[in-house]
């Protein structure tokens, strides 16, 4: 037996690589890619040795290191000094991030991106359930297996509604999902295969993130300015290599706030346009349409796709959400859902849909607009002075803390003092350096008072030295 029999004995990952693969790193790495995806290969599993696995391939040492290297870049494995190289995963996969609060019964909950509390919400909500229980048609039809692309009458009412916020799109071009980050994870498992990458602003929501690495796909950062993605940075990358996807929120962003103006949305479609790049616009950070911009959907309608949630308007707990998407891309859509779940669940829209098109919502959507800004208002005031960005109407704002504070630091503070808050981690695409900043929430207190208390908190800690820097009396 030779060297390379006994190499191939010994390890616990071979893979196949094609005869005419070239550049044969790159034929590896994708190889790695499609394992991770496929369960082949599992969170945790190290990989051969760079030596081992070259013998065993027949391929040089340098092939390999500059493989393993490559995976390490795109997020797919990490090496460590005395345990090898790994394929990523588990909880030290993903930062610390959670979408339930941890907040203790005397804490304020800075953390979340929720809506901000209401009793009306339940009222209608109950009132609309049992408006629907008295409705035998309405009731038949939930119980039913729904279509893929999700039952026609509920995609007409919120077509309607959807119009009356001036965003055009027909019942024929949405395909119902289980709200928003499902709707991520369908267009992401359709449209790109493994080991293919996607894009997006450097600091995005991790939800697109965990979707990207859970498909195995290559998740690429484009720096941003105050207006969003750099459209210089993303012609740079979309020239270094080929990018299928961009994924956008045009509105306000999710955790930096910024808003792109028209200038950088055209410049953005005419680079997706010149590189042949689909364009997945996220919309589940609403805001009333006197305070948006143009849709990409309508620029640029052959590309973009556009996703929509209720869990900004009505309530988490309520996973209905739809995603708009080109009629030539339709039938990949409905063939992913069907492979997901069948169908989407018919009770669930019925609610949402009927909750919107009776119009009882729009008080309460109001009412949610104006304390927003209300309390968009109370941030910006009680922490004039420190760099803060985000949106009149957004859920968030994003602090970039003052020198000596570090992120992970001011979080662990900020506890000791009662507030729960989120640091950058969680944001950052692939091996990007967490910048020192954290994402304050504005909407969990369900008073301002409440609010405000926790902000004058903030506002202590950052007008004071850091604990372990301050100075010894």
């Amino acid at each position: 037996m030779d060297l390379h029999d006994r190499a191939r004995q010994r390890c616990q990952w071979l893979p196949e690589l094609p005869a005419s693969a070239s550049p044969l790193y790159k034929a590896l790495v994708e190889r790695l890619a499609s394992d991770i995806a496929s369960g082949t290969l599992k969170p945790g599993d190290r990989l051969p040795p760079q030596r081992l696995l070259a013998d065993a391939l027949q391929v040089t040492v340098g092939t390999v290191t500059r493989a393993y290297r490559e995976a390490e870049r795109r997020g797919l494995v990490e090496a460590r000094v005395g345990s090898g190289t790994r394929v990523k995963g588990g909880q030290e996969q993903t930062p610390h991030f959670h979408h339930l609060s941890r907040a203790g019964q005397d804490s304020i909950d800075l953390s979340l991106s929720v809506l901000i509390p209401n009793p009306l919400r339940e009222q209608q909500l109950a009132a609309t359930l049992e408006q629907l229980s008295r409705m035998p048609d309405a009731i038949q039809t939930v119980m039913n297996y729904q279509p893929e692309q999700g039952c026609p009458q509920q995609r007409a009412q919120l077509s309607d509604w959807l119009a009356r916020q001036a965003l055009e799109i027909g019942a024929d071009e949405m395909i119902i999902t289980e709200g928003g980050q499902h709707a991520d994870f369908l267009a992401l498992q359709a449209l790109i295969k493994p080991g293919e990458a996607v894009a997006s602003a450097a600091l995005t929501y991790p939800g697109m993130i965990a979707a990207a690495r859970q498909l195995g796909l290559k998740h690429l950062a484009v720096p941003s300015d105050a207006e969003g993605i750099r459209p210089d940075a993303l012609e740079r990358l979309c020239q270094q290599q080929r990018i299928r996807l961009l994924y956008v929120m045009p509105e306000y962003s999710n955790p930096g706030g910024e808003q792109m103006t028209q200038q950088r949305r055209e410049a953005i479609v005419e680079i997706a346009r010149r590189h042949d790049m689909l364009l997945l616009e996220d919309g589940v950070q609403f805001v009333p349409k006197e305070l948006r911009g143009t849709p990409l959907f309508e620029m640029a309608p052959e590309r973009a796709l556009y996703i929509f949630s209720v869990s900004k308007l009505l309530a988490g707990g309520l996973r209905f959400g739809a995603l708009r998407a080109p009629a030539n891309l339709m039938p990949q859509l409905r063939a992913a859902l069907r492979a997901q779940c069948w169908a989407p669940p018919g009770l669930m829209g019925a609610v949402a849909c009927r909750w919107l098109a009776s119009g009882e919502a729009d008080a309460i959507l109001n009412w949610q607009w104006q304390g927003l800004q209300e309390r968009q208002t109370l941030l910006h005031d009680i922490l004039a002075g420190y760099t803060v960005q985000s949106h009149p109407c957004g859920f968030h704002a994003w602090l970039t803390l003052p020198e000596p504070w570090r992120a992970a630091d001011f979080v662990r503070h900020a506890e000791t003092r009662g507030i729960i808050l989120i640091a950058s981690d969680p944001f950052c695409v692939g091996s990007q350096p967490a910048p020192q900043a954290v994402r304050i929430c504005l909407t969990p207190p369900a008073d301002t008072d409440r609010l405000r208390e926790g902000l004058l908190r903030l506002r202590e800690m950052l007008d004071e030295a850091p604990p372990m820097l301050a100075p010894l009396i």
